[in-house]
């Protein structure tokens, strides 16, 4: 087969060292529950506010916890040192006092995550039923065996092929009837020991259609069974039932992948879900690739013991077609008659890069490659040597005489297949999409439309659909669950919930309703007005879209100033220019030509507001405009699409409205109880809440830095205005580099700086008083990550408070928000009415904080939102560290609350609105990367993107800093 040879690559890898410290909760008392009633709660006038005094008495100085290892008093300091204890501490005036000194531990083992401090009682009680199947834990011994297989597989369905046939050969000698689960790597488990510690066995496969002229290739292979440990089921029981605090993981990941075996060999496994074309009729999503519908399983420790979760996924996968057929669906014409350009090239080369083929000329041999590019030439222009010589032949002559098939297509190129050393050249009419491969690059819009319209189920669709999925996976009948003594059962959990009541919106005075109560998660902006709107005086408008005329511009620009002044702005109706039209490809040249001519005409006075009519569809153009706004030139804009110009809905312009008054500073609306300071443990003492979240660069980009946002409230007692912060930093770095950072300067010398500290300062200016309580809202943190993420994050947060000022600690609640877990509530009776909202989901605010959640730990779950379609999510809270002693009712009913303070709409939302935030600035900040650092990633990585200085490079990693935010943008909500 034609070769040439290739360029070998090399990979490297990051190690991350993290350190850190803490304490645990003791148990609290519930609250009791909140008011509701049919009008607003009567307001009381507080001159100043003090801590409650069963509050003062609890926190104890905030030391006044007890750690493990004693009645040691406890006040976490910024600075690593060894643990002193006195006999007191005490909160005099918001600060803290005392004389403990605790340093951070360099291992997670001395970390303890908040203990439950009780159960929720606020609240309407209902029962709800989830995706939880309880699991009998057996009651047999979990052995785990070492296996080392020899030469050494890479794939791990060969390694499943190896150890299924040393089953199938010694099952019934030398392994002593024992069927073993395997997870595809270095272990093995058994139900039971084997007759041995130790033993080599000699396995013989054979490669399936592979070798030359259809001859089948046998490869042997040396496996060497090691036993290893005994798992502690005992350990398992405790922790389930609360006894104990640590999980033990080893028997957890046994029995996991012991439910897991015989799925993985009926299915096609994709991380922690099965898919196969035979659940359900594959779909096409368009350009060669299909949905296959498929489920996810894992095994949870839970209140109610083990809980098997088991919910229905959906994927894209390629279709099994020819190659040439892909090509023409991926290009979207006819490829047999007309010659590929460059950009057609291109497109085909990135579709098909590391994608299995087999090829279809050699009859029932149908050996699998995997293809690494494409040639430059057409096949009847290639050619190779065949002998030492250096004697040259074509391809096409080559596939004629070697296997007698005629190349038809001459004019396509041929695929490179092959390893990284050599490749083959492979006619595209030869090859064939191998079955069962996930496309894991990006879908288009098109694409990502058609696999929602898969995945959008009711709630009563989903559920039937997972009670299904659980009677044809029969536990029951599965060999390795009976050999292990696992069951499972096949109804859905029935858990107790509450539906917390929804908070009272406080507007503005001169509005026919000063307050609102919402119903099912949502309410409009009829008779009201914004609590603090603000003025708009000289703004802007530019045109981008050929197909909007001036006439039609100035009508819509018309009506959104008059929805800005009905909603409570004072908004000028002229703007200070005409409208400029521009052509999308020179939006730098147009901004700067507004920017400078608006700025001649009010004699130098900054624009206030840009309004930008931007194409339906319009590329990198958005990107660009925000990019340039908010870096260079320190404009507040906003977009609206042609389709929203030549439809206008009062809908669409008051919720515009909404994001033009946070963009100039404003507020909407906020909690009455928080204006009437009624906040447990956010109304006594200035308080500061936090939302944190890193985005990661999409599958296939390999070099693209990950993006950090961190947002702070900016107001108190009103926690609604939000300042936001990002940087850049290391690919797929998920603790967040920039939270506290130091340098040295030249003339200043040391200088400390980050995120947290910024923001702390920025709380300062704008309230005048420092913040004496922090909760920090963390989104986007798998269970895996949670003690790296608390270690080092929590530590950044000391040393900001510290460097500001000398025993500066207040007190710190850190709440990680979790939305990419598979648990689903359902309503107990669909067909009550009552129990549901419009879609058929469950009520917003129903919380649950029993039987599905940690056996021991500070978690729950929140659906804070009304369902528009599909299945509600329910958002996953879990306090990993809690300093402020939150009841359970006092955190959930406080999460809840937040939720309907989102500025961008009149409806509850579904993640706290500062872990929304914070996500929202993330993925504005992708934008404002540079071409060069999109694609090489060794230039790009963590410093801060709002350093007003933008240029400190940052030293640890030698990356280059996001463009630094103007200072005008970063003190308002620009993200909105």
């Amino acid at each position: 087969m034609p070769v040439r040879q290739m360029k070998e690559s090399s990979e490297q890898h990051l190690v991350i060292k993290t350190h850190l410290q803490n304490p645990m909760n003791p148990a609290k008392k519930a609250p009791k529950a909140a008011q509701n009633g049919k009008g607003p709660p009567p307001q009381e006038n507080h001159s100043q506010i003090s801590p409650h005094p069963r509050n003062k008495g609890r926190r104890r100085g905030r030391s006044g916890r007890k750690s493990d290892q004693g009645d040691v008093l406890m006040r976490p300091s910024c600075r690593p040192c060894t643990v002193t204890s006195t006999a007191n501490g005490n909160v005099e005036n918001g600060c803290i006092s005392g004389d403990i000194d605790v340093g951070f531990p360099t291992s997670s083992k001395s970390l303890s995550f908040a203990r439950r401090p009780g159960y929720g009682q606020v609240g309407t009680k209902c029962v709800v039923k989830a995706n939880h199947f309880f699991a009998e834990l057996p009651d047999k011994d979990l052995n785990q065996y070492d296996v080392t297989i020899s030469p050494e597989v890479a794939s791990r369905t060969v390694n499943r092929s190896i150890i299924a046939e040393l089953v199938r050969l010694y099952k019934e000698s030398d392994l002593g009837m024992r069927l073993p689960a395997y997870d595809g790597r270095k272990s093995l488990y058994t139900a039971g020991q084997l007759p041995f510690t130790w033993r080599e066995f000699n396995v013989k496969l054979v490669d399936e259609g592979d070798g030359v002229n259809g001859s089948k290739r046998e490869r042997e292979y040396r496996v060497v069974i090691k036993f290893v440990a005994r798992a502690n089921l005992h350990h398992l029981g405790q922790f389930l039932a609360g006894k104990r605090a640590d999980a033990p993981q080893e028997a957890i990941q046994i029995l996991d992948i012991v439910l897991r075996e015989l799925s993985n060999k009926r299915y096609c496994p994709i991380g922690r879900s099965f898919f196969s074309p035979d659940i359900r009729t594959p779909q096409r999503l368009g350009e060669g690739l299909e949905s296959w519908c498929g489920f996810y399983q894992s095994i949870r420790p839970t209140q109610m013991g083990l809980s098997l979760n088991i919910d229905m996924a959906s994927a894209a996968f390629m279709e099994p077609l020819p190659v040439v057929e892909f090509v023409g669906q991926l290009l979207g014409k006819d490829v047999l008659s007309r010659p590929l350009s460059d950009a057609d090239r291109i497109k085909i080369k990135k579709a098909l890069r590391g994608v299995k083929v087999e090829v279809t000329h050699r009859g029932s041999v149908r050996r699998k490659y995997r293809v690494s590019g494409l040639t430059s030439q057409p096949t009847r222009e290639l050619v190779f040597p065949v002998d030492e010589n250096s004697t040259m032949k074509s391809v096409v002559e080559y596939f004629q005489e070697m296997y007698g098939f005629t190349i038809q297509n001459t004019h396509l190129p041929c695929l490179q297949v092959g390893n990284q050393k050599k490749a083959n050249y492979l006619p595209m009419e030869a090859c064939k999409i191998v079955e069962g491969q996930r496309y894991t690059k990006r879908l288009n819009e098109k694409q990502i439309t058609a696999l929602l319209k898969v995945t959008c189920q009711r709630p009563r669709d989903r559920e039937n659909d997972i009670l299904r999925t659980i009677q044809q996976n029969a536990y029951d009948q599965d060999p390795y669950a009976k050999e292990f003594g696992i069951k499972i059962s096949e109804k859905l959990a029935s858990v107790e919930a509450r539906i917390l009541p929804a908070p009272w919106l406080k507007y503005h005075e001169s509005g026919k309703e000063k307050n609102c109560l919402p119903q099912v998660g949502q309410w409009n902006m009829m008779n009201k007005k914004m609590i603090n709107g603000m003025t708009v005086s000289r703004w802007a408008c530019i045109n981008f879209s050929r197909s909007v005329q001036d006439s039609v511009a100035r009508t819509f620009c018309n009506e959104l100033a008059q929805m800005c002044q009905i909603s409570g702005m004072e908004f000028n109706p002229e703007p200070i220019i005409p409208i400029y039209n521009a052509k999308p490809e020179q939006v730098e040249k147009a901004l700067k030509h507004v920017y400078h001519v608006s700025a001649n005409k009010t004699k130098g006075k900054d624009l206030e507001l840009l309004l930008a009519i931007l194409p339906d569809n319009n590329g990198s153009l958005y990107g660009d405009l925000k990019r340039i706004c908010e870096t260079d030139l320190g404009l507040i804009s906003q977009c609206c699409l042609t389709k929203h110009v030549f439809k206008i809905t009062k809908q669409y312009l008051a919720n515009v409205s909404l994001k033009i008054n946070v963009k100039m500073g404003g507020r909407n609306t906020v909690l009455l109880d928080a204006v009437s300071c009624r906040i447990p443990l956010v109304s006594d003492i200035p308080t500061i809440i936090f939302g944190a979240d890193v985005t990661h660069p999409e599958n296939g980009e390999d070099s693209s830095p990950s993006i950090a946002a961190v947002v702070a409230s900016q107001d108190w007692p009103e926690v609604t205005k939000y300042a936001g912060l990002v940087c850049a930093q290391a690919h797929r770095q998920e603790l967040i580099q920039d939270l506290y950072k130091t340098w040295h300067d030249p003339v200043r010398g040391t200088v400390s700086g980050g995120m947290i500290r910024d923001l702390l300062v920025s709380f300062r200016k704008a309230t005048g008083q420092k913040p004496l309580r922090i909760i920090f809202y963390r989104d986007g943190v798998s269970e895996g990550q949670f003690y790296q993420v608390l270690l080092y994050e929590l530590d950044a947060i000391r040393k900001a408070c510290a460097s500001l000022e000398p025993n500066y600690q207040p007190p710190v609640t850190f709440i990680v928000v979790q939305k990419r877990h598979h648990t689903r509530l359902f309503a107990n009776n669909h067909r009550d009415r009552n129990s549901t909202d419009k879609s058929g989901n469950i009520l917003p605010g129903t919380v649950v904080d029993t039987k599905i959640c940690h056996p021991t730990e500070f978690d729950f779950y929140l659906c804070s939102h009304a369902g528009i379609q599909g299945t509600s999510r329910p958002a996953h809270y879990h306090v990993l560290w809690d300093e402020n002693n939150f009841t359970a009712d006092g955190i959930q009913s406080l999460t809840n609350n937040l939720c309907y303070t989102y500025a961008r709409c009149t409806r509850s939302v579904s993640v706290v609105p500062p872990a929304y935030y914070a996500h929202l600035a993330a993925f504005r900040a992708r934008f404002y990367m540079e071409p060069d650092m999109q694609e090489n990633g060794s230039t790009v990585g963590g410093n801060a993107g709002h350093s007003s200085k933008g240029t400190r490079v940052n030293g640890e990693c030698g990356v280059k800093p996001l463009p630094a935010l103007k200072e005008n943008v970063k003190r308002v909500m620009f993200y909105c």
